[in-house]
């Protein structure tokens, strides 16, 4: 998780269980040689125009980088919003992350010129 936020502690292991309750979340993980080394969470919801996915959290261990881990991850959250009916997948990126992004829009996700805006309740 530090390589995606330094500013959010690795998550616990009831967090972490909170997470895989969580209606319409799933949480993909990606191992090599048994040792987890990226993970993707998707959430599913409905909303009044159609059911719609966002994806957050990607992470890929920088050493097991380049190996295709990140699309694989990507691909397979895909298929599990067509599975669930969905009409569309956001997900942002921090212009930063410079390989995440080449990842996006080369795996299909389009640049959508809309202002994301954040309250913060803590």
């Amino acid at each position: 998780m530090p390589q995606l936020s330094t500013s959010s502690p690795p998550p616990t292991a009831e967090e972490v269980d909170a997470v895989l309750r969580a209606p319409g979340t799933t949480l993909l993980l990606a191992r090599l040689d048994g040792v987890i080394v990226g993970t993707l969470t998707l959430v599913v919801f409905r909303v009044p125009t159609g059911v719609r996915a966002w994806i957050e959290d990607v992470v890929v261990d920088d050493a097991a980088g380049r190996r295709g881990i990140g699309r694989a991850l990507t691909e397979a959250a895909l298929d599990v919003a067509r599975a669930a009916g969905v009409r569309t997948v956001d997900l942002t990126s921090r212009p930063s992350r410079e390989a995440a992004n080449r990842l996006y829009q080369s795996a299909g996700f389009e640049l959508r010129q809309t202002n994301v805006y954040r309250y913060n309740l803590r």
